[in-house]
């Protein structure tokens, strides 16, 4: 089965940098777009990223936009959120998420596989 197993998250102090990573495996992942979502206890999952099948395309939050890169590795199943300059509202549950459209969407109901989720903390 489809599996996307999310890595990386932490405490982290604010102006600090973390990279999340997302490994994916039970489908041909460059058939895929990937995004990454965050979400705070009792909000609404929102967007942060997405890239396409081949890895040109590529789409941001205005929130995180010359903070945050999305990247990714079809060679080995995998793909990356390189986070810089953190601030304390970041602090969120990311998620990575694959869609089988060629760039995906902003919209969370478009995507049809979604990991567990990891926890990046940013303190003040």
């Amino acid at each position: 089965q489809v599996q996307l197993v999310e890595s990386g998250g932490g405490l982290v102090q604010a102006g600090g940098s973390l990279r999340l990573s997302c490994a994916a495996s039970g489908l041909t992942f460059s058939n895929y777009a990937m995004g990454w979502f965050r979400q705070v206890q009792g909000e609404e999952r929102e967007f942060v990223a997405r890239i396409g099948r081949s890895g040109i395309f590529t789409d941001y939050a205005d929130s995180v936009k010359d903070r945050f890169t999305i990247s990714r590795h079809n060679a080995v199943n995998t793909v990356l959120l390189q986070m810089n300059s953190l601030k304390p509202e970041d602090t969120a549950v990311y998620y990575c998420a694959a869609d089988r459209t060629s760039s995906g969407s902003r919209r969370s109901s478009e995507y049809d596989y979604w990991g567990q989720g990891t926890r990046v903390t940013v303190s003040s």
